[in-house]
């Protein structure tokens, strides 16, 4: 009597060992890309906030004589809607619009001081000029309150506008009043070439510039009349 073996019957709706291999590493490097991404369950997509720094050259004072006086530049104070980092933009009246990935890289008050402090210092027409981060007693201060750092639009494009109030003062004298050499309101605008963080950095270095040969040249012309 023969004896006929039947084969084995295959379930093929059974998947075989190397095909649940495969699967398995195809779910493994999309885990992957999804944590790397940032969509992965719980995860948020991070962003990039890119930062800004005023850049230009101290301006040359030539052939003025030197003054055997010390200087401080105080931090200047800063009004409260322009008192922070943020890149502010004024678009249309009333409204003011500040860009969430783009910032200042300090605060406007410590930016303008330190700029000052540097050019005053670089112009070689003082005995020394100080920061507001120098722990020194100097007879004359140079005092300050910004008014406006923003980018404005309108009719004749857009600009950067820095304005400012600077107050010079001598320390040795009693009274208040007495003490004020002078105070001084200056408004600079500068067109913007490009509407941009890049083109707004640009345009307030230009002001910023050109405020700081300004002053430097009214303080000296102060301290040259006592």
């Amino acid at each position: 009597m023969t004896v006929t073996k039947t084969p084995p019957m295959h379930d093929h709706n059974r998947p075989t060992t190397k095909g649940a291999g495969v699967r398995k590493r195809w779910l493994f490097f999309l885990l992957i890309l999804l944590m790397m991404s940032g969509c992965g369950i719980g995860g948020k997509r991070t962003y990039i906030v890119k930062q800004y720094l005023l850049e230009y050259p101290p301006p040359a004072a030539e052939g003025l004589g030197r003054i055997n006086e010390l200087l401080m530049v105080e931090r200047f104070s800063v009004a409260r809607a322009f008192n922070t980092p943020a890149m502010i933009y004024k678009e249309n009246a009333f409204q003011y619009d500040v860009d969430p990935y783009h910032r200042w890289r300090v605060n406007p008050g410590d930016m303008l001081s330190d700029f000052l402090a540097r050019d005053l210092g670089r112009a070689g027409l003082f005995r020394a000029v100080y920061g507001p981060s120098d722990v020194v007693d100097t007879r004359y201060r140079l005092e300050g309150w910004i008014e406006e750092f923003a980018g404005r639009g309108g009719k004749d494009g857009p600009k950067a506008v820095l304005s400012l109030q600077a107050t010079f003062v001598d320390l040795a004298k009693k009274e208040t009043p007495e003490r004020v050499i002078f105070q001084k309101s200056y408004q600079l605008m500068e067109p913007l070439i490009e509407k941009s963080p890049e083109g707004l950095t640009r345009a307030m270095s230009l002001a910023m510039e050109r405020l700081s040969k300004q002053v430097i040249s009214d303080v000296y012309s102060a301290l040259k009349n006592r």
